[in-house]
């Protein structure tokens, strides 16, 4: 192999190890189609985004690090990644201690009001959802029974409308909880809130601010990295011009 293509073989390496420092991990420990949904809207927002597979076969979301400040604010405001919840397996896995009633009763709750927020949270442009559950334990033969209560909390996409949607998830929670009545579940609705730091369009054709803080680090990087392949092109260029002039035998 000749000198002139050892160094161009040598320069592509640089090349490429500089475009791969400049990746970073955006999210990591996701499943496909979360971390398949991220890559698209991403890409879509122009910014550019890849996958790579993790031990156990779990995904990491990478982005550019000058845009990585953009892609949370995107994704944050898509929703994603998606809220975890618990289901009522995980709460009462077997692991051989003996709990009391109490602490039954409390897991219980939880159990129920994790099962709730992941059913309100699959409603489309509902974002984030959380449902606190109030279940006084009455005794039988107590006159005056406290009531069961709900509150609920959701946080949605703004260009979606979902006021119309408030009677429909009170009547989902009151009937999900024994005892719960209509009147007795209050909801609360918050916006997501636009971030105006945004360089590309956001999904669904929405345009957003153009201008944004890139870190020094990553443009400390670009320069570096251009200096290194027009530095590579002309010593090349001089070690070719030395050879031809070698074989004419002109100086």
């Amino acid at each position: 192999m000749s000198k002139a293509r050892r160094s161009r073989i040598l320069a592509l390496l640089c090349c490429a190890a500089l475009l791969t420092g400049c990746k970073v991990d955006l999210y990591t420990n996701l499943d496909e189609p979360q971390a398949n949904e991220m890559v698209a809207i991403l890409l879509q927002s122009g910014i550019p985004a890849g996958r790579s597979v993790q031990k156990g076969g779990r995904l990491t979301v990478t982005v550019e690090e000058a845009r990585f400040a953009d892609a949370v604010t995107i994704l944050s405001r898509s929703g994603l990644p998606r809220q975890e919840f618990q289901t009522l397996g995980d709460v009462f896995k077997k692991d051989g201690l003996v709990s009391s009633p109490v602490q039954d009763r409390a897991r219980m709750i939880f159990a129920l009001s994790q099962e709730l927020s992941r059913t309100v949270a699959a409603i489309d442009g509902v974002l984030t959802a959380r449902v606190h559950l109030v279940l006084p334990e009455n005794d039988a033969l107590r006159q005056n029974l406290l009531p069961s209560s709900a509150a609920v909390f959701i946080r949605h996409d703004p260009k979606i409308a979902i006021d119309g949607k408030l009677a429909s998830i009170k009547m989902l929670i009151a009937n999900g909880v024994a005892g719960l009545s209509y009147d007795r579940v209050s909801v609360v609705v918050v916006p997501a809130e636009r971030n105006a730091a945004v360089l590309q369009a956001a999904p669904g054709g929405e345009t957003v601010s153009s201008h944004t803080n890139l870190p020094w680090p990553a443009i400390t990087g670009a320069v570096a990295g251009c200096a290194v392949i027009v530095g590579g092109a002309l010593l090349l260029r001089r070690r070719r011009y030395y050879r031809l002039s070698e074989g004419t035998g002109e100086r």
